[in-house]
């Protein structure tokens, strides 16, 4: 499979060159943050950066190894490069496996010819000692899995865009998979579920005891645009007989959040204009992964499916994306998007039947605000305008059309 250029990235990459700021891309493991460096070198070179001027380390590739445990080593060879006086590119990859990556990433830093690029798999990298040392002096650069546009684009047959949603449905956008022969690809998606599991969350953590944290992880999966707190969940495991605290809970949905395989979204109150601290749903980076998790019963779940790729889409378009609560009934989505405007969204497998139109319709009709609403649905029909609000075929926005 021929790169695909995701500009979205690249020109934020570009327009950052040669700025005083670390340059730091995060994202779940295998999203593709290395093919953003590649893209980028190649984007350099083309510029007329000379290779030798573009230093590349891959901390999880076994050539790498001599310099996780002797930081003050590749620490040297950098800075050394870096006398020549000339403008020298620096990519550090899965940074946090390098013993003392905070220190290296502040001291090079330091270095005025030095540009500085960083990945990490989870938040940890911008947690802590790092964050305090970097404050003000890093811009972070957060990588999602192939949209459904970018799947498109790996496409040569774009005919039947219904079955290509159908596959992206199942498999989800994770690059590696999408190269792969269909026979393969939920095997790859497992190898990389499970990666994530053990190193970014179990190993990251020094938890040895895998089993209750599989169940909880399951149960996120399957509860995908449901509100979910810690103490529902400690009394659900309860009653399955096992016994799980608050703490405990609280404890492993931070952990899944901070390796990106989940991202937590809270409610906001639109009549009382405040976020709310209770109830959260969650919608996971990539629906490959529940799929391979759950088996059959995910693919079955469409409506919180396509509720997750839209809140994903959101995300990859820069906007702030919260729950929206208005008296005792719900919007999927209140939208602040980067330029401060406020939009609704409902989404819905589909609205052809004239009381499941009207039920999905009802929460907008109790916003007395002007601010746009949409529906987004799988339907085949032009867009349609009912006193405002747009029902909107998911497909055609998710291609910007």
């Amino acid at each position: 499979m021929e790169l695909i250029e995701r500009n979205d990235y690249l020109e934020k990459l570009i327009a950052l060159r040669d700025t005083d700021v670390i340059k730091v891309i995060t994202g779940i493991r295998r999203c593709g943050k290395s093919t953003i460096f590649r893209l980028y070198i190649d984007y350099l070179r083309s510029q007329g950066v000379d290779k030798k001027d573009i230093l590349t380390y891959n901390f999880e590739d076994f050539a790498f190894q001599h310099y996780i445990d002797n930081p003050q080593k590749l620490h040297s060879e950098i800075v050394n490069m870096a006398k020549s006086g000339r403008n020298i590119y620096v990519f550090l990859d899965e940074v946090q496996n390098l013993k003392d990556f905070e220190k290296i990433i502040d001291s090079l830093n330091l270095r005025p010819n030095i540009d500085l690029y960083v990945t990490g798999s989870n938040s940890f990298l911008l947690s802590g000692e790092l964050a305090t040392l970097l404050t003000g002096r890093y811009v972070e650069i957060h990588i999602l899995p192939f949209s459904f546009k970018e799947f498109v684009a790996t496409k040569n047959d774009h005919s039947r865009l219904d079955l290509l949603f159908n596959d992206y449905l199942q498999y989800g956008g994770l690059p590696g998979g999408i190269a792969l022969p269909q026979i393969v690809r939920a095997d790859y998606i497992r190898d990389v579920y499970n990666s994530i599991m053990q190193k970014d969350i179990m190993r990251r953590n020094a938890w040895r005891k895998a089993d209750h944290f599989d169940r909880l992880v399951r149960f996120v999966f399957d509860s995908i645009g449901s509100p979910l707190s810690a103490h529902n969940l400690s009394n659900v495991f309860k009653n399955l007989g096992f016994t799980l605290s608050s703490h405990t809970v609280e404890n492993y949905l931070d952990a899944v959040c901070d390796a990106y395989l989940f991202y937590k979204i809270r409610r906001y109150n639109i009549k009382g204009k405040v976020i709310l601290s209770t109830q959260e749903k969650y919608y996971a980076a990539d629906l490959g992964l529940k799929n391979v998790v759950l088996g059959q019963s995910a693919t079955n779940d469409t409506g919180h499916n396509l509720e997750n790729i839209v809140f994903l889409e959101l995300m990859r378009r820069g906007n702030s994306v919260h729950i929206g609560k208005i008296n005792n009934a719900e919007i999927d989505f209140r939208v602040q998007t980067p330029e401060g405007i406020t939009e609704y969204i409902q989404v819905a497998w589909t609205a052809k039947e004239k009381s499941t139109f009207e039920r999905e319709i009802r929460p907008f009709e109790l916003v007395k605000d002007f601010n746009r609403r949409t529906l987004l649905t799988t339907d085949i029909e032009p867009i349609t305008n009912y006193n405002g609000i747009q029902k909107i075929n998911v497909i055609d926005w998710l291609l910007n059309k």
